[in-house]
């Protein structure tokens, strides 16, 4: 990477690291169990929600416990479960009327990050009705309070249920990008592990390790606090201990639960602390092929931590250590070499690929460019990286050399 830009880059991460502790930063309220939601929206005087979810959850049933208590409660409940596994601008804009129509005073995500998401976007585009969801993408642009937000996550992973993100596909250029501000951060976050018990194995999987990705970058990366450590950390042993179990049986309650809460504790500790070039290489192969964003980040993951090289060592030894991988005598590249072979061991174990077969070695030089523009200045990674330098993970993932353009 050229000399002045890694200076900027540097400089940009630094200043923001140096800003954490006086930015408002905070997490959601968290409630055991969607039976506790009537009772917080009377409260408030809340007698008008619209419920953002997808046609997949909604169809299973997941959502009708909900619907019914807000139903007897006599809280009018408007539903948009058209949300797509990469939420879509035109999503937000179909929810967006749906809200105004119904007269709805609050907004709750139901389901995986997508549906989260959804909501988050939605509220912005609410409060900032002349401001288009492009303009508001990258950093501080949202700048006002969004009605009641209250996520509901489904899956255990993504973490958006504690996060200042949200991450939209535009329909028509099907470019990806996130709008990140504190307003979007939930304002409670329901971790209910009964949503959970019917999520299928591979999502029990590939978003179990989305939440690993998220807690190891915002672990490794330049920008921690001693709270994002030990969140990060405490995720990281929760993943290690309770993701097989949830995998293997479904109504393993207690993995369950453990896994919803390492993923928050995941999700608070990196909507501070910021992920790395595993996030930023994953979010352009969604924009660009609907690549489910959890499976992307576990095919990914152990390549761009072995990338990164000794600037990484000495932190994946300390996670190795943390979840009993290591002794305490082990030297950081062993320590290391072990964190990364065991997280092969558990894609193995879940039975996450090793590829992506929808990469086209066409599109690599763009999707790079789109990784790059994310991941620099705004990802503190442990060593910083070009386009060109970021386009050998697309080819570590890509099938027998790619596909052509046929």
């Amino acid at each position: 990477m050229f000399v002045f830009k890694k200076i900027y880059c540097r400089c940009f991460q630094q200043i923001f690291h140096i800003a954490i502790p006086f930015m408002p930063y905070r997490k959601p309220k968290t409630l055991g169990g969607i039976d506790e939601l009537p009772a917080l929206l009377r409260k408030k005087n809340i007698d008008a929600v619209m419920l953002v979810t997808d046609q997949s959850i909604r169809s299973f049933g997941i959502t009708s416990h909900l619907e019914k208590l807000l139903d007897e409660e006599g809280i009018s409940c408007a539903v948009y479960d058209k949300t797509v596994a990469n939420p879509t601008t035109d999503n937000v804009e179909e929810a967006r009327q749906l809200y105004i129509d119904n007269n709805c005073q609050a907004l709750i995500g139901f389901g995986g990050g997508s549906s989260i998401d959804c909501a988050k976007a939605v509220g912005a585009r609410i409060v900032k009705p002349k401001q288009s969801l492009e303009e508001m993408g990258g950093i501080l642009k949202v700048r006002k309070k969004l009605p009641t937000l209250i996520a509901i996550p489904t899956t255990a992973g993504t973490g958006s249920e504690t996060t200042l993100a949200a991450v939209i596909t535009d329909s028509e250029t099907r470019h990806k990008y996130p709008i990140n501000d504190f307003p979007l951060i939930p304002h409670y976050a329901v971790l209910d592990p009964e949503v959970t018990r019917t999520l299928p194995q591979s999502l029990t999987a590939s978003t179990g390790m989305d939440a690993l990705t998220h807690a190891v970058e915002a672990y490794i990366g330049g920008s921690t606090t001693a709270g994002t450590r030990k969140d990060s950390v405490k995720a990281v042993q929760l993943i290690f201990k309770y993701i097989r179990r949830a995998y293997a049986d479904g109504n393993d309650m207690k993995a369950r639960r453990q896994m919803l809460y390492a993923a928050y504790l995941a999700g608070s500790a990196f909507t501070k602390s910021y992920v790395g070039y595993v996030h930023a290489v994953a979010h352009s192969l969604g924009g660009k092929y609907n690549t489910p964003h959890g499976l992307a980040n576990a095919v990914l993951l152990p390549h761009v931590l072995e990338a990164y090289g000794d600037s990484a060592e000495s932190k994946l030894n300390k996670l190795a250590k943390a979840v009993g991988l290591v002794d305490s005598e082990t030297e950081a590249a062993q320590g290391a070499a072990a964190f990364i072979e065991a997280i092969k061991q558990m894609k193995l174990d879940l039975n996450i690929p090793d590829v992506l077969p929808e990469i086209k070695e066409a599109d690599i030089p763009e999707l790079a460019k789109y990784a790059d523009k994310e991941g620099n200045p705004l990802y503190p990674v442990p060593k910083l990286m070009n386009a060109k330098e970021l386009e050998q993970f697309y080819y570590c993932v890509m099938k027998d050399g790619g596909n052509s353009d046929d």
